[in-house]
């Protein structure tokens, strides 16, 4: 788990990159919170670093602004970057059950990026379509990941990797009593 000082680093370049677009874009807290669905009070909290948003709001965001989820989490880039899975602050969900480490965040010019997850026992986790020409890469290293797409399920152990369009509504699922540890890719058309 991250500690304080990580989450409060995390809050500020979120705080920090979602300012800079929306002013890049000319945009008002009415406009981003009309396009995304987040209320105006939840957007001025995070570009205050005064609250630290759920996995769910920030893809609402990036949704609404037609960006990569990642593309709210970049620093500054450096020619070789080793990075310790660990150290990433994960964004997670309300009960903690759904981690999301951004390992290799959306960077411009490079239209993909690379996130660690972790889903506990029983846990799920509900995807809303992303932007059209959007496809993830799924690579289970432990448990089995019940992955549904649309009106069908498929079951993907740990071993095995899965490849789809996101641009449908999609569930991440663990049915069993072991953490599914994954990488997923997403590519942004």
């Amino acid at each position: 788990m991250a500690d304080l000082q990580d989450i409060e680093n995390l809050n500020g370049i979120i705080s920090q990159n979602l300012k800079a677009l929306r002013k890049e874009r000319n945009l008002t807290l009415e406009d981003v919170s009309r396009v995304s669905g987040v209320s105006k009070s939840m957007l001025g909290q995070i570009e205050r670093g005064e609250s630290s948003p759920s996995v769910a709001t920030l893809w609402k965001i990036a949704t609404g602004l037609k960006i990569s989820f990642t593309s709210l989490l970049l620093q500054s880039k450096q020619e070789v970057q080793v990075v310790e899975n660990r150290a990433v602050p994960p964004l997670t969900n309300d009960t903690d059950s759904f981690s999301l480490y951004p390992v290799f965040p959306f960077a411009p010019g490079r239209n993909f990026e690379i996130l660690h997850i972790e889903l506990a026992a029983g846990a799920k986790s509900v995807s809303t379509p992303h932007d059209p020409g959007t496809e993830e890469f799924i690579l289970v290293y432990a448990g089995t990941l019940t992955l549904h797409l649309e009106n069908k399920a498929y079951t993907v152990p740990a071993g095995h990797s899965i490849h789809y369009k996101a641009d449908q509504a999609h569930t991440y699922e663990n049915c069993a009593s072991e953490t599914i540890q994954l990488c997923m890719v997403i590519y942004y058309a």
